[in-house]
């Protein structure tokens, strides 16, 4: 049978046309192989320069608006702009005086994307005042760094209480029928020690008034249900100087830049009425120690910067930022000062 005259470019063209097929599927495979052969690559690991490349959480055992949440929320945003615009959310979990969130900040993973925002009550005072404390606060925790410091001071309503300073406020409160009762934002909380503390150093008994929120415990002093609640500075300074509340002393060795106008007890007589709370970023135990050195570094340049001290001091509290050691060392000091000091009240919170 006679064949058709095949034309002479007709091979040369399938087989260019055959070649570049080929080469199309080759570049398609190449391209699609990593994503369907090959495992994604790991996030770098904590304490390398990848750190952080997501959300960290920061959770805080007291409400918003409180002082650990004002800490932590200026904290946050230092923290976000040091990292690049990395997100850092204030997860607040208030309840049972800061236990519930340390017993979830505890069980965390240590990853250094669940950090806690603890103060002392949750860290140094706990393990003394609760027979069955859900968390172990040097054995769950790692510290990173001390952020700040808060004196308080010991507030009463001037529609109610005429004392303008504290040696005539014990007066007053020895003269009260029906005794002194002191507002605390919780029990097991350095108020709270705080007004046993005052009452042992001026020989009377205050008892204790137990709110779940800074709110409420000021609703119950401006309502008469309490004579006198042992505040932050921080929370005590917009009502102070607005003339809604008197501030009779200051615990601290010195006076408050915020309120320089408040004697110390000391300077009043009453030097064994000396106390302070802090606030700092722990981590979940086996946390690894590059990743502590480095958020001890972030966190501590955060609290020191110029802004970040400044906006601290505007708050009422103290910078500080400190190393992981010193901050582990001043937990534990403060265990033991503080142990003394329930151990004395005889309180114990089950």
């Amino acid at each position: 049978m006679h064949k058709p005259p095949v034309h002479p470019a007709r091979p040369q063209r399938r087989r260019m046309l055959a070649c570049a097929v080929v080469a199309l599927m080759g570049a398609v495979s190449a391209a699609i192989a990593p994503a369907q052969a090959q495992p994604a690559a790991p996030e770098q690991p904590a304490g390398t320069g990848g750190y952080p490349s997501r959300p960290v959480r920061i959770i805080v055992g007291f409400p918003a608006g409180s002082g650990p949440d004002i800490v932590a929320r200026l904290l946050a945003q230092r923290l976000s702009e040091g990292w690049g615009g990395v997100g850092v959310i204030v997860d607040n979990k208030p309840g049972a005086a800061g236990l519930i969130a340390a017993s979830e900040a505890a069980r965390a993973a240590p990853d250094g994307y669940t950090l806690m925002l603890g103060e002392t009550g949750q860290l140094s005072i706990a393990p003394s005042t609760y027979s069955r404390l859900p968390y172990a606060p040097q054995k769950d925790f790692v510290a990173v760094s001390q952020v700040a410091t808060s004196d308080f001071v010991l507030l009463v309503d001037p529609q109610k209480v005429p004392a303008r300073a504290v040696r005539d406020f014990v007066a007053w409160a020895r003269e009260l029928r029906q005794g002194l009762f002191m507002a605390t934002f919780g029990a097991g909380t350095p108020g709270h020690f705080g007004a046993a503390l005052f009452g042992e150093a001026v020989q009377l008994k205050p008892e204790p008034v137990h709110y779940k929120s800074t709110s409420d415990a000021l609703a119950g002093l401006f309502g008469g249900d309490v004579q006198g609640l042992f505040a932050s500075v921080g929370l005590a300074a917009p009502n102070v100087k607005a003339g809604k509340l008197v501030a009779l002393g200051s615990t601290g060795a010195t006076r408050s830049a915020a309120l320089p106008g408040v004697p110390t007890f000391k300077e009043q007589g009453y030097a064994a009425v000396e106390f302070s709370s802090w606030f700092g970023i722990v981590a979940p135990a086996r946390t690894p120690a590059a990743l502590v050195a480095r958020l001890g570094a972030d966190v501590a340049r955060a609290a020191q910067s110029p802004e970040g001290r400044a906006r601290l001091e505007d708050a009422g509290f103290k910078a500080t930022g400190t190393s992981p050691q010193e901050f582990a060392r001043i937990i534990a000091a403060d265990t033991a000062t503080w142990g003394k000091a329930v151990a004395a009240t005889g309180f114990k919170a089950d």
